[in-house]
Parts: structure tokens; C-alpha cells; sequence
């Protein structure tokens, strides 16, 4: 079954920058497929967790915080559809967080923030390793979303409901 890796906190803003496509392609004998820019990767030939991590790190130009999970994982995500079928507005993007390991803290969901007046993140619920939510189009959001940290107590990496269903279609594809 196909790996899912995702980086945390890479090219944004300037910082930490490198590009995916070319990583891709100096792993592409582990069937490397890069998705977005973010440092989303599916990796469709066999290898173990730790073969990838030591790959990515002696290949990567900096330090970063890698998450690895099986395909399987997002396509059970995707199946389950914690968001259901309503369609949301175009200034709401549905995100899944990844935590990097079980979490420290549980906290009650769901979780609006800010807490009062209008809400900019609202964390639904948690399935495994996987946090869901809603966040609106604002500046002030990327915070909000460094907030979620904290709400469980281990580092977490979020994208966007669209990219995972990327990586499901890749991990899907994988398996035929």
C-alpha cells in the first residue's frame, strides 16, 4: 500500500523553500508523486518508514518536520466524509490536520475561534490521526490554524479537503 508523506511548514512565505517537483523526481524509483506545493507526496512502491524519512532527510535542504501515513488511512478518511455533502460557501475551505502522534490533550469538540463574535476556524471533530474542520478565506486564519497545536498538545500539518482528495485519487490509482 502507497505512503502519504507531508511536510510541515514549507515553502510558505519565503521560508524554507524548495521545490516538490524535483524531489519528486530524485525519488521517482520509489514511484514518487508529488501533489501541490506544500510537500505532499504519495509513494506508491513499497519501502519502509524509515528508508523514506532518511531519504527525505538526506535530501531535503533543511531540517523539517515529516509526517508519514498509509494510504489507506486517507482513503478510509475520504470514504467516511466527515463533512458530509453540503456544499460550503466559497469563503469556508474544509482542512484535515494530521497530528503527528496520538494526541496529549482531548480537547471538546466542536471548537470555534475566536470564541465569540465571528468564527474564523472551527475544529468539527477527530477521527484517529486526523483533526477536521472549517476555516474562512482571512488573513488571521493561518494563527488560528497554529492554534490547533496547542488544542492537542502534539504538531500537526493541515491541508486543504481538496489535496486529500488528491492524494486519494493517487493512492486509488496506486492500487490498481
Amino acid at each position: 500500500m502507497a505512503l502519504v508523506v507531508l511536510l510541515r511548514g514549507v515553502n510558505i512565505g519565503g521560508h524554507r523553500t524548495f521545490r516538490p517537483s524535483l524531489l519528486a523526481e530524485q525519488l521517482k524509483r520509489l514511484g514518487v508523486v508529488n501533489i501541490g506545493a506544500a510537500g505532499t507526496f504519495v509513494v506508491r512502491k513499497s519501502v519502509s518508514r524509515a528508508r523514506l524519512r532518511a531519504e527525505l532527510v538526506r535530501r531535503l535542504p533543511f531540517d523539517a518536520e515529516i509526517f508519514i501515513c498509509r494510504g489507506r488511512e486517507i482513503l478510509d478518511l475520504l470514504s467516511e466524509n466527515p463533512f458530509g455533502r453540503r456544499q460550503m460557501p466559497p469563503d469556508i475551505v474544509r482542512f484535515v490536520s494530521v497530528l503527528s502522534h496520538p494526541p496529549r490533550l482531548e480537547p471538546s469538540l466542536p471548537i470555534s475561534l475566536p470564541s465569540s463574535g465571528r468564527w474564523l476556524l472551527r475544529i468539527l471533530g477527530r477521527k484517529d490521526r486526523f483533526v477536521f474542520g472549517l476555516y474562512r478565506r482571512h488573513l488571521r486564519v493561518i494563527g488560528y490554524l497554529g492554534t490547533v497545536d496547542r488544542l492537542f498538545g502534539v504538531t500537526v500539518t493541515s491541508r486543504s479537503w481538496k489535496t486529500i482528495a488528491q492524494i486519494a485519487g493517487v493512492v486509488g490509482d496506486a492500487k490498481s
